[in-house]
Order: structure tokens, then sequence, then C-alpha cells
């Protein structure tokens, strides 16, 4: 799954530097594709937002690693009960912290998804 992941060489000013391209916006990395995420700040964060993750299911994504803004943030109790019932792991944390971890995972091999709303 992490083979062949974007790196996340750079964050900030409203987007996100992966493998040497800039997304602007929030990033939804799965299954080695990023793709810009509607989620701005947590109020955003519910089941919908987090369906391509479910999509793929707990075969293909142990976890999601959610990095939640400027601070880290407890995402709402559906949301963790959503990810729970589908088998797949939770990890949050401020986004700068989930953005120096990812690139730590993946080289691993880790199968997860990052889930990062912009700083």
């Amino acid at each position: 799954m992490a083979r062949n992941a974007p790196s996340i060489d750079a964050y900030g000013d409203g987007g996100f530097r992966l493998a040497g391209a800039r997304h602007e916006g929030s990033v939804l990395i799965l299954r080695d594709v990023a793709a810009s995420w509607e989620v701005t700040d947590m109020s955003g964060l519910t089941l919908d937002a987090l369906q391509p993750v479910f999509g793929v299911g707990a075969a293909e994504v142990e976890f999601v690693l959610l990095g939640t803004g400027t601070r880290n943030a407890l995402p709402s109790r559906e949301v963790r009960e959503g990810l729970r019932q589908a088998g797949i792991g939770l990890e949050f944390m401020d986004t700068p912290t989930a953005a120096r971890i990812y690139n730590l995972l993946t080289s691993e091999g880790r199968r997860l998804a990052a889930a990062l709303i912009a700083v």
C-alpha cells in the first residue's frame, strides 16, 4: 500500500507539498493517491467526509492518521465509533505532527489513510 505513497515535503500556507507538487487545501491520501479533501476544520469531519476510507475498508487501511489542524482535537464520537465498527483504527494529532509521522509510517510500509486538515 505505502510503496508509492507521496512524501509530505512541506505543509503550511493553506496546503501541502506532496512529492514536490503543491496541493492547496486539505488532503486525503489513500492507496498512495492524494486527493483534495473538503474538510477545512474539525466541525466538517463527518463519516461522509471519510467515505473514501470506508470504501476501501479495513483490508487495505489499518488506520486513519488524522491531522486535526493547528491544534490537537478529539474527533466526534460518531467518527470514532464509525471507524471502530469498520475495523479501522484512528490516530489523531495536530496536522504538523501528523505530517511528520506520516512520512515515517509510510516508509515502514504501514497501510494507512492520511486525512490532513490544512494549516
